[in-house]
């Protein structure tokens, strides 16, 4: 499987801030911020699956924008999995005739141009070869991060998440983990922040690594504009086992 990020920012503000998504292989999406926007037509036409962690505008903006580009020219309906509460605000808050129109009703409900699937953690979801799991997550509302096992290797995306002990026990358990994605949003100084918002800061995330037991490469996502480089820099202060490096829009991760 291959992982191309085409955005990982925790807000806008230059070209390659983007927020949250990533294209995996042609046909799935890890969420659906801003970064969906960059893609060419013709790649938005072979999306068929987006894995949606939570319900936040910044990892849900663009899948309306992307099911009225589309709907119409394909020949089945997008499919956006999440857990059940993300599905329900998508639909009473976003898809709702007055923020964007019902796709799961375009043109008609026997063939929509999007439909839902409910997802719960533990339950894996398989498309041919590759499996993806959903996994725990911590946050203000109910979330879920993913594993992705192409059969040879695998990845976690932890979505927005704040130190779980329920997320580090499913971690542990996976065997042949090659990447993990993990968030950091805030510096030190705004541990409170973090914490009331259940993001990560270094202090909690390094927290986390230290009980990680395998040795993923591990890629630091969400940071919020204008703090990066001190997040970063405090991360690499910890002098830990697994030494995290940040992750850029434009990387591609083959595992």
């Amino acid at each position: 499987m291959k992982l191309k990020v085409l955005g990982c920012s925790g807000g806008i503000g230059g070209a390659r801030r983007r927020t949250t998504a990533y294209l995996v292989d042609h046909d799935i999406l890890l969420d659906g911020g801003s970064g969906v926007g960059d893609l060419d037509y013709e790649d938005l036409l072979r999306i068929d699956h987006v894995f949606v962690t939570h319900a936040h505008l910044d990892h849900v903006a663009f899948i309306p924008f992307l099911v009225d580009t589309v709907g119409e020219e394909r020949g089945r309906p997008i499919t956006v999995y999440g857990n059940a509460e993300t599905l329900r605000i998508l639909r009473s808050h976003l898809f709702n005739w007055l923020i964007w129109p019902d796709f799961s009703t375009i043109p008609d409900r026997r063939a929509p141009f999007l439909r839902y699937q409910e997802v719960r953690v533990g339950e894996a979801v398989q498309l041919g070869d590759r499996t993806i799991r959903p996994m725990s997550a911590l946050h203000t509302v109910p979330a879920l991060g993913y594993c992705l096992d192409s059969g040879e290797g695998k990845l976690v995306y932890t979505g927005d998440t704040t130190y779980s002990d329920e997320l580090l026990v499913e971690i542990n358990a996976l065997s042949d983990l090659r990447y993990l994605i993990v968030e950091s949003a805030f510096p030190d100084a705004q541990q409170g922040l973090a914490l009331a918002s259940r993001h990560m800061c270094p202090n909690l995330l390094t927290r986390l690594l230290e009980r990680v037991e395998g040795n993923p490469e591990v890629l630091v996502t969400h940071l919020k504009p204008g703090k990066g480089e001190r997040i970063m820099s405090e991360l690499v202060s910890y002098h830990g086992r697994l030494v995290p490096r940040r992750l850029e829009a434009g990387m591609e991760l083959t595992f």
